[in-house]
């Protein structure tokens, strides 16, 4: 069946600088109390009929005409909604990124919501309908007629397959200013904040960049796989061989299709020497390596991760190597080992065994093959040891800016006299860096290994004042609360679920006279946001708080996600 292209109407919307000094940017939309996408109307409609009815020059037929003319005239104003059906191409305009970084377009007879993955602000294209959800439809980009507007090279070879580096080829200041929007639309919309609040514009502040869009991150992850992920394009033309072994990132939206991957922009250049040597050698068949097969769930080799570090005293890189194999198997990992451990930033070489079916890069147990069993990293004048599968933020640079706006929220006396809770405290970041100026810092996380990272990170910087412990925050009991005191501030750093609503109560019936939310997924956080200001008539929640303020920080260009750092204080 030949694919149809509808005969719509385009429009390109102006730079957001030309109507910010008028109006808003949240003008144009309408606050929403869920997060899905509204199906806007029209009075037109591309499958409306243009002409009119012609009437007779008969007596008879011209009074039967004027009787019914009013109620033809009324229904062919009212808008027939377009569907577009799977399979279907439209010619559309990318207006806007959305949640995960997902190009937001919209037919314009219609107002009918489409998301195509890789598609960016002004980019004009052909797109086909793979997917139909409740109220909006899923494109694939088929031909881009004209490209989008800040458009760059990337200077990465795989950016357009990875699923790493979404927008590398958008200049990063565009950016930034999408995910400011984005984090402000969400503000509205789901947390039913009023841009018509005289104060919004001092609650919503401007996003922080980040210095370093390259070589930022301190982890990276890869997988190996039996067979190498390769685009169409190579394919057609069989530049590449597919049946060759594989090391890389995972192709989007696939568990189990790794595009090979030789150096990545995203981790350090010793960090991409270390990947380079493993991608020399790990497939000459005279080492017996084989990857692990997702589907047959056979192989050996199954994730690579290569964590980025800095000495204590003489701040130079370190670098912590982990094979995830499905069995111990050390003597089969000896040639890699003797290969790395020369280079002299790597410190610590970890085998970690994983014999579950699933393809997770947390072992069940863990080896220390080379060198010390963590490396170490200093961030606001502490030192924190990092293991193999310990969480510590992945952007220690950027860390820095987030752990000061959180401490700035804070906003604290600095005598010794306050309580904090720090809820979903990881290894202890947050509550460790805060834990000089204050009476007591008491830390829950759920990770036995992160409560134990954080209670070994105290005793290393000498924090005496801060109690680490083990429990679920989301199903936390009548009795929670009764091992602490009341705290004065409450610092909540949830992962991107948010906060469950449990929780939230317990907050709302503690009455901390402030909140620090710190967020990596503005969605929840707006909806987080909007129970503990707004409360919940369904949920029984009454709110008893006001957002002060709420900061977007970067800490990943080129990618999708967001931090914000919020501030509530108690009414």
């Amino acid at each position: 069946m030949a694919s149809i292209i509808p005969n719509f109407r385009l429009r390109r919307l102006p730079p957001l600088s030309k109507f910010r000094s008028t109006l808003p940017p949240l003008h144009l939309h309408r606050p929403c109390s869920s997060i899905a996408l509204p199906v806007a109307s029209s009075s037109s409609s591309p499958y409306e009929d243009s002409e009119e009815p012609q009437s007779n020059t008969n007596t008879l037929s011209t009074t039967t005409t004027a009787i019914e003319e009013p109620h033809r005239k009324i229904k062919s104003k009212k808008p027939k909604p377009f569907f577009p059906k799977r399979g279907e191409t439209l010619e559309l305009v990318c207006e806007s990124l959305a949640f995960k970084g997902k190009g937001l377009c919209k037919v314009e007879e219609s107002g009918y919501v489409v998301m195509c993955d890789r598609a960016l602000p002004g980019e004009r294209f052909v797109g086909r309908v793979t997917r139909k959800k409740n109220n909006y439809s899923e494109v694939t980009k088929v031909k881009t007629l004209s490209p989008h507007r800040d458009m760059v090279e990337a200077p990465c070879e795989y950016a357009l397959q990875c699923g790493g580096c979404r927008t590398q080829n958008l200049l990063y200041e565009a950016q930034v200013k999408a995910k400011e929007e984005q984090v402000r639309d969400l503000v509205v919309h789901v947390g039913k904040f009023s841009y018509k609040d005289p104060e919004f514009e001092n609650v919503m502040k401007p996003i922080v960049p980040c210095d370093t869009q390259f070589h930022y991150r301190n982890k990276m992850e890869f997988s190996f796989g039996p067979k190498r992920w390769l685009p169409k394009e190579q394919l057609a033309d069989k530049s590449e061989d597919a049946n060759v072994f594989s090391l890389g990132l995972h192709a989007p939206g696939f568990f189990d299709k790794v595009l090979n991957v030789d150096k990545c922009f995203l981790q350090s250049e010793p960090a991409n020497k270390v990947l380079a040597a493993v991608q020399d050698c790990w497939r000459n068949p005279e080492l017996g390596l084989s990857p692990y097969d997702c589907h047959s769930h056979t192989g050996f080799l199954k994730h690579l991760t290569i964590r980025s570090g800095r000495d204590v005293e003489t701040r130079e890189p370190q670098l912590m190597v982990n094979f995830v194999t499905s069995s111990y198997k050390p003597e089969l990992l000896k040639p890699l080992v003797d290969k790395l451990a020369v280079f002299p930033e790597v410190v610590s070489i970890m085998n970690n065994i994983n014999t579950a079916v699933g393809n997770t890069s947390v072992g069940e147990q863990e080896y220390t093959l080379y060198g010390k069993a963590t490396i170490t990293e200093i961030l606001r004048g502490l030192a924190f040891e990092i293991s193999a599968n310990s969480f510590f933020q992945t952007n220690a640079h950027q860390a820095e800016i987030l752990y000061k706006l959180v401490e700035d929220c804070a906003g604290l006396k600095g005598d010794g006299s306050e309580i904090v809770l720090d809820l979903f405290c990881g290894t202890g970041t947050i509550g460790l860096t805060l834990a000089k100026k204050v009476k007591h810092v008491y830390g829950y996380e759920v990770v036995p290994e992160a409560i134990a990272d954080a209670r070994r990170n105290a005793k290393l910087n000498g924090v005496h004042n801060a109690t680490f412990i083990q429990g679920d925050l989301n199903k936390i009991s009548e009795s929670f609360g009764n091992d602490f005191q009341k705290p004065d501030i409450v610092i909540s750093d949830p992962n991107r679920p948010g906060m469950h609503t449990n929780l939230i109560k317990y907050l709302l019936k503690l009455k901390a006279p402030r909140i620090v939310y710190v967020s990596c997924n503005p969605a929840t956080c707006a909806r987080d946001l909007d129970l503990l200001c707004h409360g919940s008539v369904e949920q029984k929640l009454q709110g008893c708080y006001r957002l002060k303020s709420i900061q977007p920080v970067d800490m990943f260009p080129h990618t999708p996600h967001i931090e914000c750092v919020c501030l509530l204080e108690l009414c």
